[in-house]
């Protein structure tokens, strides 16, 4: 069977099992029986309902070349708006649909025909081939990839090199891979007032009146111009919610979800510092809890930079760039850890949305692209 059989094949039996975040519906059973089979030494790292496996081949001497991937995928949304069934692989007009089939099945199954193709022909090789997988990349990312980042430091591991599946490309295969992300921070605001009847405003304190303006200095706030690396930090509002459900009474509070996506330049603490700092001048009364999503990181142009370029350029004739815009992901822990980390995937345009789609005649490149970097980080 040629690559372009296996890796479709592969894509389509993955896509059938049902595996919204953060169950995995089978999937990690069906990657490690075939890594497995190829020579991979499996350890199954599950943890609270979470699918984590690492499977690695080769020895102690050498680098350790890491794809990182997930299985989990998001909820469909309404299946009538659907043209064909999610969780049926179904390809039409040179696209196969289905949820996960962008991001991120069609990566794992290239991800794990590639390594099954580079052990099959250099069975030597030097230094360690290695996958990361978890079921809880899309949900809430407690005890997926970081667990068994955990574990690689309980066992002395550091990855030297890694490639995230996320689907990066943005109008051709190979165009964009993100060798960062930026930071994101979450803040929670609880704006506190007294509930009271509309038709008596002076015996309330409308809790959302008295926000407003604070609400636009915070909208309007310019905390940066972005740079090198980095585009400009930026602050949205998620979610604004108040009232008792009754149109005459003024509500007694009001909640406000926001997050702030930041580069090198910006800080956690310093922002949360600047945000307290801004409300500060508001006549308001007004509690913050934050979580922090990640820390921006960057893998710097280099070894893994270079290699994954070239591969590109070699398989599919593009000349890519590098970016650090979007959202987080898994690479965010895994940079700590020291290794380069760079995100290579199909085309993002259809992700988390209904007839998400990959194209056909892109998974055999893509698999190609990963084998070559692997020929190149370990000399074969």
């Amino acid at each position: 069977m040629n690559t372009a059989r296996k890796v479709l094949d592969l894509t389509c039996e993955l896509i059938r099992r049902p595996s919204v975040t953060p169950l995995d519906g089978g999937c990690q059973d069906l990657l490690t029986a075939r890594l497995e089979t190829a020579g991979f030494s499996i350890e199954r790292l599950d943890k609270n309902g979470v699918s984590n496996f690492w499977a690695r081949h080769g020895t102690a001497a050498g680098p350790i070349v890491v794809f990182a991937g997930h299985t989990d995928v998001v909820p469909t949304g309404p299946l009538e708006e659907w043209t064909s069934a999610p969780f049926e692989p179904t390809i039409r007009d040179g696209f196969l649909y289905g949820r996960g089939s962008a991001d991120m099945k069609g990566s794992l199954a290239a991800m794990v025909i590639a390594a099954e193709q580079f052990v099959g022909a250099n069975p030597e090789h030097a230094g360690s081939v290695a996958l990361l997988i978890t079921s809880d990349e899309e949900g809430e990312a407690v005890h997926g990839t970081r667990e068994v980042v955990n574990y690689l430091r309980r066992q002395n591991l550091r990855p030297d090199y890694c490639i995230v599946g996320e689907p990066s490309s943005t109008t051709q295969l190979g165009d964009t891979i993100r060798n960062g992300r930026r930071g994101s921070l979450n803040g929670r605001l609880t704006v506190l007032g007294t509930q009271g009847h509309v038709a008596y405003p002076t015996l309330a304190d409308n809790p959302i009146h008295r926000f407003a303006p604070a609400l636009k200095a915070l909208v309007e706030e310019i905390f940066d111009q972005g740079c090198e690396h980095y585009p400009p930090t930026s602050l949205q509002i998620s979610n604004l919610a108040a009232g008792t459900g009754a149109a005459n009474v003024i509500p007694g509070s009001l909640s406000v979800d926001f997050n702030i996506r930041y580069g090198g330049s910006q800080s956690n603490s310093g922002l949360r510092q600047r945000i307290t700092k801004l409300l500060a001048r508001f006549d308001i009364n007004v509690e913050i809890t934050w979580s922090l999503s990640g820390e921006p990181f960057l893998t710097e142009p280099g070894t893994l930079t270079e290699a994954v370029s070239a591969s590109i350029e070699e398989i599919v004739g593009v000349k890519t760039v590098l970016s650090t815009s979007g959202g987080t992901s898994d690479g965010r822990f895994i940079a700590p850890l020291g290794c380069e980390v760079v995100e290579l995937g199909p085309l993002n345009a259809t992700i988390h949305k209904v007839d998400e789609r990959v194209a056909v005649a892109d998974l055999e490149p893509l698999s190609r692209i990963y084998q070559r970097v692997l020929e190149r980080l370990l000399g074969a």
